[in-house]
């Protein structure tokens, strides 16, 4: 698709050539392969979109109607109109009936079997986009003006790429909802006696997590009431508050049949959230009237919590209640982008393209059958992440998985809704995901973001069966481990019998920062007989023991982000020779790209991404380049098209040469070292000097 710059500048040059003009009949298919094509960076766009689909509708008895354009790989419908068209206004159909355009949309997508029913429906009158979700289909739309493309080409990506679920921007209202976190995090820190005693800290971070919890679940409908917690609080001043919190949180720890017989209506409408979440007493300081005012209006009447994306939202809380991350700009996370740069060429492309396979069989009983095979199959699977942090890797391929589910679930009850036939006809769960995580509050976080993924896709299962889940009571959850991943053995948490992935961004600390203690981590995994231990960035060790757990279970698959060091200069013979030694070999790899973050203080680290096993493959191997993906025969370590060759480090020359004792390198105290002011005061002194000095 090219780089932001490439895009907006074709964006830019869409806009010019389609400003003001667009005939239905004569231009529909030239402007939509153009969009495709130019902005987009479908290189044949005719294979990818369909127009003039037949469509039979209920008001044709013989003949059909037209689909104006569909894009069958991520499901969207198109209708289009003229230039000069009202999107918003009826007109008279055949039958006599008054429509607007998406409702003659709908109409038509009722036509399409259950497998092609689209997942977007996007209006056109060649000046505006008029994008209707359908798993909302009667929330308003979003517009998008082709005048505003250049800005906002992305909230279109949705037209090519199906991970691009929510063209509402989920990273705004997700950084929003950490900004709104962040604020009540302070007032109630400073509502503490001893905000910094590590027992106070670890109460308000669970206070935080709590209170979040709540105001979802209410927007979600996992309360029941969409106001229950707001309505139930906003009956008490600010010095009951905090007493009616922590009688709230007892009940919402409690089942129903062990609960207070007597306790008020209003109280018991809560129900029992179990899962661990609001379990054990916690440190809670007096609430006053700004704090009572913060909760109820700014963080739940101006705000709708439903929307965020738990895999965005579950990094930018954890980073806003981190004092580290806090101090050094705050909100950081891994876009959703990056984080398929590693899950797809990983597992997601394979499974979608098994699922593809299971929708190409005409016989509907055979495509049933291999429906309920593949969603078996996703239910089995197992993933770990050693570096879960807040568990962005973790929810964003539950949720991955959770909507080819979604899929093969359509094909299987195909227009029939299930009515009462199971009690569940969901499988894949989120304790097929692992993690492991040093740090305790993170741990909670991402515990936390994987519970509301869960409860979105809940709610996602229940448009297509018919079938009415509950999220609650939340399962325990307990597979996410605190600990040091470098020094805990990984089949404690997860046996490597039974995984099948890992993946994950281990932290990005290059050899001459580490600490003592990380330092101490590489030793102990790859001993002192190891080649060059002391050179190797922190993440070496996360391959390391991934390479072990392949040598228990040949079939596990990896993949992990890392600075691009290990793929450069002397980490290369030290790291990769002996791995490959060991039949590790590298599936995919992409290449250095900037690994940006969301932080107010930008950082920019360049990183590769490696994905490696020993599972034997005849396929060849995908090495990534910006957007670019080549096959080829082999990756090296040096992430080249090439044979497995190693540049070693050596002491001595390879050939009859005099030897350097130790290059060029600033030392002697860093008195070979000038500031821009030393320098012009030493070739002051003596002039012949200046031709001697280099940056």
């Amino acid at each position: 698709m090219g780089n932001d710059l490439q895009r907006k500048k074709a964006a830019r040059e869409f806009i010019a050539r389609w400003k003001d003009k667009g005939y239905e009949k004569g231009e529909t298919q030239r402007f939509w392969l153009d969009l495709l094509q130019s902005v987009f960076g479908i290189l044949n766009p005719t294979s990818m979109m369909a127009f003039e689909l037949p469509v039979k509708t209920i008001t044709k008895e013989k003949g059909s109607d037209f689909i104006d354009g569909y894009i069958s790989t991520t499901k969207v419908l198109v209708e289009q109109k003229s230039f000069h068209v009202d999107l918003t206004a009826k007109a008279r159909q055949s039958d006599g009936a008054m429509l607007t355009p998406y409702q003659q949309a709908r109409r038509y997508a009722a036509g399409l079997p259950a497998s092609e029913y689209p997942r977007w429906i996007v209006v056109c009158n060649f000046a505006t986009f008029e994008v209707h979700d359908m798993e909302h289909p009667d929330a308003a739309p979003e517009i998008v003006r082709l005048a505003d493309l250049e800005k906002e080409y992305v909230r279109l990506a949705f037209l090519v790429d199906d991970t691009q679920r929510h063209i509402k921007k989920e990273l705004e209202i997700s950084i929003k909802a950490g900004e709104i976190v962040g604020v009540l995090y302070d007032r109630l820190r400073q509502a503490y006696l001893s905000p910094d005693k590590p027992e106070s800290q670890k109460s308000l971070n669970k206070l935080c997590v709590r209170l979040v919890f709540c105001l979802y679940a209410e927007d979600a409908g996992i309360f029941g009431d969409k106001n229950l917690f707001h309505d139930y609080m906003a009956k008490f001043p600010a010095s009951e508050f905090r007493g009616k919190l922590i009688e709230l949180f007892k009940v919402l720890d409690t089942k129903p049949e062990e609960r207070d017989c007597y306790m008020g209506d209003d109280l018991a409408a809560f129900p029992y959230v179990n899962g661990g979440l609001f379990s054990g007493a916690i440190e809670i300081p007096r609430i006053d009237d700004r704090t009572r005012t913060l909760i109820l209006q700014r963080a739940s009447d101006d705000f709708d919590w439903s929307e965020i994306s738990p895999t965005i939202f579950g990094a930018v809380f954890e980073s806003t209640l981190n004092p580290g991350t806090r101090r050094s700009g705050g909100m950081h996370y891994t876009s959703i982008e990056n984080i398929h740069k590693v899950i797809d060429p990983l597992f997601l492309d394979e499974l979608k393209a098994e699922l593809a396979t299971v929708k190409a069989f005409s016989v509907a009983k055979i495509k049933r059958e291999r429906a309920r095979a593949f969603q078996n199959k996703l239910a089995s699977l197992k993933f770990l992440d050693p570096a879960c942090g807040s568990g962005n890797f973790l929810t964003e391929s539950y949720t991955s998985l959770r909507r080819l589910e979604n899929e093969a679930l359509r094909i299987i009850y195909g227009a029939n809704r299930v009515i009462g036939e199971i009690a569940d006809p969901i499988k894949v769960s989120i304790h097929q995901f692992y993690g492991i995580e040093i740090n305790d509050f993170a741990c909670s976080v991402a515990q936390t973001a994987l519970w509301i993924a869960e409860s979105q896709m809940m709610q996602e299962t229940d448009e297509i069966v018919g079938f009415n889940l509950d999220p609650l009571p939340l399962k325990t959850y307990t597979n996410i481990r605190e600990g040091n991943a470098l020094r805990l053995d990984w089949n404690e948490v997860v046996p490597a019998s039974e995984l099948n992935y890992i993946m994950g961004n281990p932290p990005f600390l290059g050899a001459r920062i580490m600490s003592g203690e990380q330092k101490g981590d590489l030793l102990a995994i790859f001993g002192p007989k190891w080649k060059n231990v002391g050179n190797m960035d922190y993440v070496a060790g996360w391959y390391k023991k991934s390479q072990g757990l392949m040598a228990e279970n040949p079939a596990i698959r990896a993949a992990l982000v890392s600075t691009n060091s290990v793929t450069q200069g002397e980490q290369v013979a030290s790291l990769w020779k002996p791995l490959m030694a060991s039949g590790v070999h590298i599936d995919f790899a992409w290449r250095t790209f900037i690994w940006a973050s969301e932080a107010s203080q930008k950082a920019h680290v360049h990183c590769v991404i490696v994905g490696f096993s020993t599972v034997p493959s005849k396929s060849r191997r995908k090495l990534f380049d910006e957007d670019a993906v080549r096959l080829v025969a082999n990756i090296n370590g040096y992430l080249i098209d090439g044979e497995n060759v190693f540049v070693e480090s050596r002491s001595t020359p390879l050939c009859d040469i005099p030897e350097i004792g130790i290059g060029n390198k600033p030392i002697d105290g860093g008195f070979y070292l000038f500031k821009d002011e030393e320098k012009t005061s030493f070739v002051k002194k003596e002039p012949a000097s200046e031709k001697y000095f280099k940056r």
